[in-house]
């Protein structure tokens, strides 16, 4: 429940009453546990202020509370040493394997990896133990208060113990000195030894029965010893606030706080007296940039705070917020900028379960945001109204964890790495700059006192709060609610040819998906898309735009346009946006209107095979489809003087390949596209058209064509054809056009690729002309096979031979206001 717990810190960090639940609003469900992130860092004597001691109605209340935490503190030595042992259990086998001829460790490298381990694990065995014996006069399985009403002493002395302890933390130190090397032979020999990489990679605890075991990484087990020294000297503080000044343990549990703290600032001064605060070329370290990600973890997703400096990255979590407890951050990972790695990636399709659990939240968001938006409309500030937000701010942090999004990895020159989150294209490249803007200027990396730095990001931040568009004000006149209608039409300013797409993110809640993105353009220097792309806002105020290659690595440019919704109400509004070296010109709407609860649909991309083309157009946004478009674009690039092309077929189980990558992944229909054969290409187009349930000329056009054929008069007979295609469907009048315009300017290379306009009729004719059934009983006399493909490829041909065919549209015409 850490997430849960960090998202009620971050809203009651806001101001809100405490006592405000909303665990009606998620569910316990919703908030699965998840590991807290562990770090690798010097521990550091410098420790959080903590609360002063408690107020106790009576010194038994005292003593009750400190034999509480006795309790603790037995149970976690209990885990701690199953862990220890956990650890210790391949020493054995990996020693007696070093004499063989087949070692899977050296046993230089065995002695490295468990240096300082059973010492360790000695020392708390004995711990543990003298700590349990003097526990003995209390029943720790019976409930402690039922032993307060029977007059059980609670006077334990264990200062003793803590004290012999904390003298001996000795051990430690060598294990800490020792410790990045024994991890570096881990990970190394876990990515070249596939014996060893299965050890690693599945460590099982030995205590308790097989179904409470708990699994580990061989690095994770490692850390623990780390880990455990560095809690020390919390764990004597806690004790302490709960001890009385006049028992027997206070003075020796004050000795042992501060040996503890002595051994802790010991080892920092050791590791920190190489470093320095200022950088190369007599630099300070500064803080660039900050803002919240979430960082994942042994498959657990967690908010964090990430703070970029002039020579690292360092990611916190925030503690405190709550009545009493201030604000602190604590440490999680950094990483050196010098040398980092990054690679960003769209996040794979989510399971079925999860796709309902969002979708279940962006419900009851939806409900949420309703009920808040009827107090405030009736001016309300009840207890109620407040505990509305707090459900819309908990659903919406929900969301920002678990929503699909997009994935930066970071991997720096020692292997180690880490994956972050952010919903957010935009911001991820924001942060992609600013890194490499960074590495560029060459700064040296000078090892961080990683506490005092996480310390400091409390009054360093840019940042107060996580990107919730509940946490802000709501100003109903300046934000949408209802649809915004974006049309890419083009871009310019390449300086090659590439295959590329643009990407649009709004702002505003996460009740509907805020981000769309146009098809591959063709291989070009001037993109066309005409895509009209259509999202569902409530509350969004500014729209980003961002232009990426097919390679999905790229991002050649991006812009911000903050939405004016009354600039944009009536009519659509045309406007070129610069992106850097490229400009991208796009026409944009709204539409206010009330907004229906959101409704799960899978995520699963629709066929267009064997689909009316209008339903094909309608969901792609689009007069022209885009795989009529993208085979055209092709087949141009690098067809037209192909000998035979649209005449001699492609491999037929290459076109069904084809075929299925466009009914099921579009991206991987766009990459087969430029590496198949070009006839292949061809071929798909024409199995489209052929596959359609009704034929682009609409069949009950039939029987007016073909009388029109009879006609003497060749001007008469072209008006009424032409009459006849401006009363097609939209979406047809306009595919067909695209299309004849296209075997008209293959038929201009007859000379290379021998395909004459009469020659393009005869192989298009059947697919896109055919008579309607009902024709041949009721509306006129049957019409034989020959008479049918006579018809079917005059009027093809005819068509091309036209001189005044329209242009094509590839998107609706649209009532545009005015060009910027």
């Amino acid at each position: 429940m850490e997430l849960y717990s960090e998202a009620l810190q971050y809203l009651t960090h806001q101001g809100l009453p405490e006592e405000e639940e909303v665990e009606d609003v998620v569910g316990s469900d919703m908030f699965p546990d998840v590991f807290s992130k562990e770090s690798d860092w010097i521990p550091n004597s410098d420790v959080p202020r903590l609360p002063d001691t408690p107020t106790y109605r009576s010194t038994e209340d005292m003593l009750l509370k400190r034999l509480l935490v006795l309790r603790e503190i037995l149970i976690s030595e209990e885990t701690y040493l199953s862990e220890l042992e956990t650890l210790l259990t391949p020493m054995k086998a990996l020693r007696a394997s070093a004499g063989t001829s087949q070692p899977v460790l050296s046993i230089e490298q065995v002695q490295t990896v468990f240096y300082q381990l059973p010492e360790l694990r000695d020392l708390h065995r004995e711990f543990h133990s003298s700590l349990k014996a003097k526990l003995q006069a209390v029943d720790l399985d019976q409930d402690v208060s039922v032993q307060m009403q029977q007059n059980t002493d609670f006077q334990v002395s264990v200062g003793d113990l803590f004290l012999k302890f904390v003298s001996q933390l000795g051990f430690y130190r060598g294990f800490i000195d020792n410790y990045e090397s024994a991890v570096q032979i881990v990970r190394r020999c876990t990515l070249s030894n596939p014996r060893f990489r299965i050890l690693a990679e599945s460590m099982m605890s030995t205590k308790g029965p097989d179904s409470s075991r708990t699994k580990y990484t061989f690095e994770a087990l490692l850390y623990k010893p780390l880990d455990r020294v560095t809690k020390t000297t919390l764990v004597l503080h806690d004790l302490l606030k709960h001890t009385p000044d006049d028992h027997h343990d206070s003075t020796l549990l004050q000795e042992a706080l501060r040996l503890s703290s002595s051994f802790l600032s010991g080892v920092n001064e050791d590791s920190q007296h190489k470093t320095a605060v200022t950088l190369s070329r007599g630099e300070r370290r500064q803080l660039v940039r900050d803002g919240f990600v979430v960082d994942v973890y042994e498959g657990g997703r967690n908010l964090r705070h990430l703070f970029l400096y002039t020579d690292l990255l360092l990611c916190v979590k925030l503690k405190g917020g709550t009545v009493g407890k201030p604000v602190h951050y604590r440490f999680c990972w950094y990483m050196p900028l010098a040398g980092i790695k990054m690679h960003w990636a769209v996040e794979q399709e989510t399971s079925a379960e999860l796709q309902l659990k969002i979708s279940n939240m962006r419900a009851k968001m939806f409900h949420c945001r309703r009920d808040f938006q009827e107090y405030l409309s009736k001016g309300s500030l009840s207890r109620a109204a407040d505990r509305c937000r707090r459900k819309l701010e908990a659903c919406e942090l929900w969301l920002l964890t678990h929503s699909p999004s997009f994935i930066l990895e970071l991997q720096s020159t020692n292997s180690k790495s880490h994956t972050i989150h952010l919903p957010s294209l935009y911001e991820l490249e924001e942060w992609r700059e600013a890194i490499n803007k960074l590495k560029a200027e060459g700064l040296e990396t000078v090892p961080p006192d990683l506490l005092s730095l996480a310390n400091s990001c409390v009054k360093l931040r840019m940042t107060q709060q996580p990107p919730l568009c509940c946490l802000q004000p709501d100003n109903v006149g300046n934000s949408m609610c209802g649809s915004l209608c974006v049309v890419v039409h083009s871009a310019c300013g390449l300086q090659q040819p590439a295959s590329i797409y643009v990407c649009i993110e709004v702002d505003g809640f996460e009740i509907f998906d805020r981000k769309a993105k146009t098809c591959l353009s063709s291989y070009s220097l001037t993109p066309h898309w005409d895509q009209e792309l259509v999202l569902k806002v409530d509350g969004a105020r500014h729209l980003r735009l961002l232009c990426l290659s097919q390679s999905e690595e790229d991002i050649m440019g991006k812009a911000t346009l903050k939405l004016d919704p009354v600039d944009m109400l009536k009519k659509w509004k045309k406007m070129t946006l610069n992106l850097g070296l490229i400009e991208v010109t796009i026409s944009i709407k709204y539409n206010p209107h009330p907004l229906d609860p959101p409704s799960f649909t899978p995520l699963q991309q629709k066929p267009v095979f064997c689909v009316l083309i209008g339903d094909v157009a309608s969901q792609e946004g689009v007069l022209v489809p885009h795989i009529v478009r993208s085979c055209v674009e092709e087949v141009e690039r690098r067809g037209m003087e192909e000998e035979g092309i649209y005449r001699i077929s492609g491999a037929s189980s290459a076109i069904q390949a084809l075929k299925h990558a466009f009914d099921t992944n579009y991206w991987e229909a766009m990459s087969k596209l430029r590496s198949v054969d070009v006839n292949v290409v061809s071929g798909t187009l024409k199995l489209y058209l052929r596959e359609l349930p009704e034929t682009l000329i609409p069949t009950d056009h039939f029987q007016s064509l073909s009388k029109a054929l009879d006609l003497s008069d060749p001007y008469l007979r072209a008006g009424i054809m032409l009459s006849e295609l401006q009363s097609f469907p939209d979406v047809n009048r306009n595919t067909l056009l695209f299309l004849l315009h296209h075997l008209k300017r293959v038929a201009k290379k007859e000379e290379q690729n021998k395909m004459s306009l009469s020659n393009l009729a005869t192989v298009f004719g059947p697919s896109l002309l055919r008579p309607p059934v009902s024709s041949l009983n009721h509306c006129g006399p049957p019409v034989d096979i020959s008479q049918e493909v006579e018809v079917q490829v005059q009027v093809i041909n005819l068509y091309l031979q036209n001189q005044n065919l329209p242009e094509a549209l590839t998107t609706k015409t649209l009532d545009i206001e005015e060009e910027t």
